[in-house]
C-alpha cells in the first residue's frame, strides 16, 4: 500500500500530465499549478525543486513502473542476459502504451529534437545502470582484454531505447507488432555486437529498417 508522502509525489505526476494534456502546454508557474490542482506550495517543494524537475520525474516513474513489474515476475532474473533486456523493453513499452498520449506530447513539444531529450536524464541514467548490470556480467566470463567498455555499451542500449521510442511513436501496425519486432531484432543485434558480430544480424536488421522506413516516405 502506498504511504501518504508516495500518493502526494503520485498525484502531482498525475496532474502535471494532465494540465499537459488538457491545455497542449506544460505548467508554466508553480503557484498557479498548484492553485488549480489544491496543492500546497510549500508540499508541492517538499517533493520537487522546479516544474521542469516534475517533466524529468514522470519519465523515471515509466521506468520504476516497469521494474516494478519486473521484480513481481520470479523468473526474471534467472533469465539471459538477452531475454532481460528484451523482457525490459516490452515491459517499458506496455508503461508507455498507457501514456502513449502525454509520450507524444512531450516529444513533440518542442521544435528542437535535442531539447525534448533534456526531460529524460533521470531516465536515461536508471537505463545505463540497468544496461552496466547486464554488460558486467557478460564481461565476467572475458579475459580482461575481450571485455567490452561498459560506458560505450550502456550508451549504445539508451540510443538504441531512443531508437526503438521514435519508430513506436509512428508504428501504425495493429498492437505495434512492428516495434515488437525491431525490439526482437535490436536486442539480437545488440548482443551478436557484445558477443562478436555476426554480419547477417546486422544485415538483417538494417533490411527492416530500410522497409519501414521506405514504405512511410
Amino acid at each position: 500500500m502506498a504511504t501518504k508522502t508516495e500518493t502526494i509525489k503520485t498525484d502531482i505526476l498525475s496532474a502535471y500530465t494532465q494540465h499537459a494534456l488538457e491545455h497542449e502546454s506544460f505548467p508554466t508557474s508553480v503557484y498557479k499549478f498548484c492553485k488549480e490542482n489544491t496543492i500546497e506550495e510549500a508540499e508541492f517543494y517538499n517533493f520537487f525543486a522546479s516544474l521542469d524537475s516534475v517533466k524529468h520525474a514522470i519519465w523515471q516513474a515509466f521506468y520504476d513502473n516497469a521494474a516494478a513489474l519486473l521484480a513481481k515476475n520470479k523468473n526474471f532474473d534467472s533469465l539471459s542476459r538477452k531475454d532481460r533486456l528484451l523482457t525490459f523493453f516490452y515491459t517499458f513499452f506496455e508503461v508507455l502504451l498507457l501514456n502513449r498520449s502525454y509520450v507524444l506530447f512531450a516529444l513533440h513539444e518542442n521544435a528542437q529534437p535535442m531539447k525534448n531529450l533534456g526531460q529524460m536524464k533521470q531516465l536515461r541514467t536508471s537505463v545505463k545502470a540497468f544496461a552496466t548490470e547486464l554488460i558486467e556480467e557478460g564481461n565476467e566470463d572475458k579475459t580482461r582484454f575481450a571485455q567490452n567498455p561498459t560506458e560505450l555499451f550502456s550508451e549504445a542500449t539508451w540510443g538504441q531505447l531512443l531508437l526503438l521510442m521514435k519508430f513506436w511513436m509512428n508504428d501504425s501496425s495493429p498492437s505495434f507488432e512492428k516495434t515488437d519486432a525491431l525490439i526482437e531484432k535490436s536486442v539480437t543485434v545488440a548482443f551478436e555486437v557484445f558477443d562478436n558480430t555476426r554480419l547477417d544480424t546486422l544485415l538483417d536488421l538494417g533490411k527492416f529498417l530500410w522497409k519501414e522506413t521506405t514504405a512511410k516516405a
